[in-house]
C-alpha cells in the first residue's frame, strides 16, 4: 500500500512539473507566432533586371533565354540609350570592335536615346563611327531625344542611312567639364582653354557634317539648339525622317521593325493632310511605289 502511494504522489509531482513547464513556455510560443504573422517577404524577381528574350543557337534543338541587347548583337543591332561616360563609352567601343570582327563588311544599325554625353569618351566614340562606316554601312536613327553629344553621334552614320522618327528632337550644345575640376588658377586655366579647344573641334566637325558653315554652327551653339526630326533634314544633321506606309498590312510577311518604313515621294502620315510633326519634306531616294496594298477579289459573272 505504502509503495502504491509513493507511485500515485510522484505521478502527481511529474504532472505538476509539466503543467508548469507547459505555463512558463506559452508566452515564448505565441511571441514567436506573432513574430512570424508580421514577417514580411521580399518581392520574388528576376536574376536581371534586362527582359529576357528566347533564342535558338544554329544547330541547337533547344532555345534558351538570353537578354534582349545580346540578340539584338546577333542581328548587328545595338540600342544605346543612356548617358555616355567612360564606362558606356567603353562598352559601345568594344561592341563595335566585335561586330566589326565577326563581319567586317556587314551592316550596322544604332538606334539613339540618349540624353547627352561627356566630351572626350563621346569624341572616342565618334572617331571610331567615322572609321567604321568606311568599310561597312552604319545606319542610325533617332528614337526620341539625341542631346549634345548624342545629335552628333547619330549625325555620323552613313549618308542617306541617317534617320530620326518624326517626333524626335535633337539638341545641339557646347559641351563644358566632365567633373569638377580643382587645383591652382594656371591649372584651371589649362583645363579651360583645353575644353575651349575640343568644343571647338566639335563645331568643325559639324559643319563638315551639315554643311552649314563654321560661323552658323558658332552662332547657333551659343546657347541651346533645339531641332525637330524636319528641321534637322534641312539644317543637314539627318537624310530623312522615317514615316510608316499608310493602310500596312502585317500580313505580307515582312517583319514590322522601325527600318520598314515605306511611302510615296512625299511622304504623309496616314494619308492625312500633314506629314507629321512640323511641316512637310520630301524623301527622293523612296520607292515610288503606288500600288494599293487593298486586295478585292474578282467579280465572277454566271
Amino acid at each position: 500500500m505504502k509503495t502504491f502511494c509513493k507511485r500515485v504522489l510522484s505521478l502527481m509531482m511529474l504532472s505538476a512539473s509539466c503543467s508548469a513547464f507547459s505555463l512558463n513556455s506559452s508566452p515564448s510560443i505565441v511571441r514567436s507566432s506573432s513574430q512570424v504573422l508580421h514577417a514580411k517577404r521580399d518581392l520574388l524577381r528576376m536574376p536581371t533586371e534586362t527582359p529576357m528574350v528566347p533564342y535558338k543557337p544554329p544547330g541547337s534543338d533547344y532555345a534558351q533565354f538570353i537578354d534582349i541587347y545580346s540578340r539584338m548583337y546577333r542581328d548587328r543591332i545595338m540600342m544605346i540609350g543612356r548617358y555616355i561616360d567612360e564606362n558606356a563609352a567603353n562598352e559601345i567601343i568594344s561592341i563595335i570592335l566585335y561586330l566589326r570582327k565577326e563581319d567586317s563588311d556587314g551592316p550596322i544599325t544604332l538606334y539613339f536615346n540618349v540624353p547627352g554625353g561627356d566630351l572626350r569618351p563621346s569624341l572616342a566614340v565618334y572617331d571610331l563611327l567615322m572609321q567604321t562606316k568606311e568599310f561597312c554601312e552604319l545606319s542610325t536613327v533617332n528614337l526620341g531625344l539625341c542631346a549634345g553629344m548624342g545629335a552628333m553621334l547619330c549625325g555620323a552614320g552613313t549618308k542617306g542611312r541617317r534617320c530620326a522618327m518624326p517626333n524626335s528632337r535633337f539638341l545641339l550644345q557646347r559641351t563644358g567639364m566632365d567633373q569638377p575640376f580643382q587645383g591652382q588658377a594656371s591649372d584651371i586655366g589649362l583645363e579651360v582653354a583645353n575644353m575651349k579647344i575640343m568644343n571647338d573641334k566639335m563645331e568643325k566637325e559639324l559643319s563638315k557634317m551639315t554643311g552649314q558653315t563654321a560661323d552658323k554652327v558658332l552662332a547657333d551653339m551659343k546657347r541651346d539648339f533645339y531641332l525637330s526630326s524636319e528641321e534637322a533634314v534641312r539644317y543637314g544633321l539627318i537624310d530623312k525622317v522615317l514615316l510608316p506606309a499608310a493602310r500596312k498590312r502585317s500580313t505580307t510577311g515582312q517583319d514590322a521593325d522601325l527600318g520598314a518604313f515605306e511611302g510615296e515621294d512625299q511622304q504623309k502620315y496616314q494619308n492625312g493632310e500633314s506629314s507629321g510633326f512640323g511641316g512637310g519634306w520630301k524623301d527622293v531616294g523612296a520607292k515610288q511605289d503606288k500600288k494599293d496594298d487593298d486586295y478585292e477579289p474578282p467579280i465572277v459573272k454566271q
